[in-house]
């Protein structure tokens, strides 16, 4: 079955489902418990088409990139190579011994070629080639990296922003003009560490048909991207970034529900609580079961909130604007901020250049083992809070 084909067969189990929530609520607006079932098997179906419908739009984009060609063709001249520029982490020779290095412990001539990597806690910064293989991958696990701002940063950085605005004023004639003027501000963006140790086998190491770049990235990317989201979201900036949904530098608090739920109310105060020049490039963001409690809620003309994607790679909207759900956005219950609405480039990621590897020879050779420290440096804050507002639920003793 085509992604199309897959498509449309999820529009039409949405509009069973959206008809059987029709026709089978009661006055107050309520399903009895055997409908209740009924629609949750309608729905799950639902989010499985869904499932795999993402699967295969991922499946055919790498094919589509896997499919282009592997060089580009030479359109100039052939000029002698200039061996200066093969001085640092991006030459073949430092490729080379970088991965000869992972792979033996007794590589005699790796040390002249990784000086210019070493880092400052005896490791050795990674490739510069590899560097944009994790980054991709960290992207690939990490949503949140596409809809924010990324920048690297060699120190600390400080961003100015205006925090408040001088206005005009009407003057009558000859009146002296009124001083006004906009008031800065600094959001600062340090580096805090983050880092896992990684195991292989000794005879996976000794095996060439074993791709330790492949795995080395996947497994890497897969462990420090869990926990990058959790920050991004829900850090206390302690040692971590400073997440979204967190009370203090996180986003500012546009609607509190008026009971312990979200109702269509709600999620439209939240929605025209953003300025709207935010509102273009807005984006939803909330848990699974959050999405799942909007999908019965409809407007005042019987219009859905949640409508789902027509054609491929086109994602799933509420209320027009696209949403992406993540585990480490709260869930819907009392006191907390439950969802968050809007331009999310205003929050920026710092990611101090280098990520770097150590080589543990000692610390598992009784397991036949090599270990592996990766560590990375980065900071994320949201730069501007007024671009971002989330939903709190209703405290309960309110």
């Amino acid at each position: 079955m085509t992604i199309q084909e897959l498509i449309e067969k999820r529009a039409k189990a949405w509009d069973n489902a959206r008809d059987f929530l029709d026709s089978k609520r009661n006055s107050s607006g309520l399903l009895s418990e055997e409908d209740s079932k009924t629609y949750d098997k309608m729905e799950a179906e639902i989010v499985a088409l869904g499932k795999e419908i993402s699967r295969l739009e991922n499946l055919s984009a790498l094919g589509d990139k896997l499919n282009q060609p592997t060089s580009s063709p030479i359109l100039n001249k052939p000029v002698s190579p200039d061996k200066s520029e093969k001085t640092g982490t991006a030459s073949d020779e430092y490729k080379t011994a970088f991965w000869n290095s992972v792979r033996s412990r007794n590589y005699a001539d790796i040390q002249n070629a990784l000086q210019v990597g070493t880092d400052s806690e005896g490791g050795y910064l990674v490739p510069d080639e590899f560097e944009r293989k994790l980054i991709e991958a960290l992207e690939e696990e990490s949503f949140f990296r596409k809809i924010a701002t990324v920048i690297k940063t060699s120190g600390d950085r400080k961003i100015p922003v205006v925090t408040g605005k001088g206005e005009a004023v009407w003057l009558d004639e000859e009146e002296q003009y009124t001083l006004s003027d906009d008031t800065f501000g600094q959001a600062f963006l340090g580096a805090h560490k983050i880092g896992t140790v990684i195991k292989i086998s000794e005879e996976l190491l000794n095996d060439s048909v074993f791709d330790i770049p492949a795995y080395v990235s996947k497994e890497f990317a897969r462990r420090i991207s869990t926990k990058e989201e959790e920050a991004f979201f829900i850090g206390n900036g302690t040692g971590k970034p400073t997440g979204i949904f967190t009370a203090t530098g996180g986003a500012e608090n546009g609607s509190t529900t008026a009971k312990v739920g979200v109702t269509t109310d709600d999620l439209i105060d939240l929605f025209y609580s953003l300025k709207s020049p935010y509102r273009k490039n807005a984006v939803w963001i909330l848990n699974d079961t959050t999405v799942k409690a909007i999908r019965k809620l409809t407007d005042s003309n019987g219009n859905y909130l949640w409508q789902p994607a027509l054609s491929a790679n086109a994602p799933d909207t509420i209320m027009g604007r696209p949403y992406y759900t993540s585990a480490y956005a709260p869930e819907i219950k009392a006191g907390n901020k439950a969802v968050a609405f809007g331009d999310f480039s205003y929050y920026w990621i710092a990611d101090r250049k280098g990520r770097s590897f150590k080589r543990l020879n000692e610390l598992f050779a009784m397991t036949g083992q090599v270990g592996f420290l990766a560590s990375q440096r980065l900071d994320g804050k949201l730069v501007l809070s007024e671009a971002v507002k989330t939903l709190t639920i209703k405290p309960a003793s309110s």
